[in-house]
């Protein structure tokens, strides 16, 4: 039941998750106003709740699943499983750094436009990704030269 509830929850989108639909903008509406961010103030909220909940829920499962085995391949296998478990908590836990950066950026009514060149990143784009903080060229110049840097 656990794992199935898992399974349906990282399949939702970040927008189901905030119990929201996509922002349906009004003709003549200026970019990011008090309406579009309070939907992704909801978002972003919503995202940290889940990803902070499913933090508290590894500690108590490593507390209650830590076992000492016996058999030392049965003890390998619990610690590469917790290995795994850890290393995806590390991902969220930068994930919760980048979502409270987002909040300051929007303190300071930066969010929605691009640190590097200053345009819109756009409404759907920072749906997909709220967190987003360089626009779609921005982000892929960036991708071409960290691709040219490790290679």
């Amino acid at each position: 039941m656990q794992k199935e509830q898992n399974r349906k929850l990282s399949s939702l989108s970040i927008l189901t998750i905030a119990g929201v639909g996509p922002y349906q903008e009004k003709p003549g509406e200026k970019y990011m106003n008090k309406a579009q961010l309070l939907h992704f103030k909801l978002i972003l909220e919503a995202w940290r709740s889940q990803l902070l909940y499913e933090v508290d829920r590894t500690v108590s499962c490593i507390q209650d699943e830590a076992s000492n085995f016996p058999d030392p391949i049965d003890r390998a296998a619990q610690e590469e499983e917790f290995s795994l478990t850890l290393r995806n908590r590390d991902r969220e836990r930068r994930l919760i750094k980048k979502i409270e950066k987002t909040f300051k950026r929007m303190a300071e009514e930066d969010f929605g436009f691009c640190e590097c060149c200053g345009v819109e990143i756009g409404i759907r784009r920072l749906e997909a990704r709220p967190t987003a903080s360089l626009c779609i060229d921005c982000k892929t110049l960036a991708e071409i030269r960290e691709k040219q840097m490790a290679g």
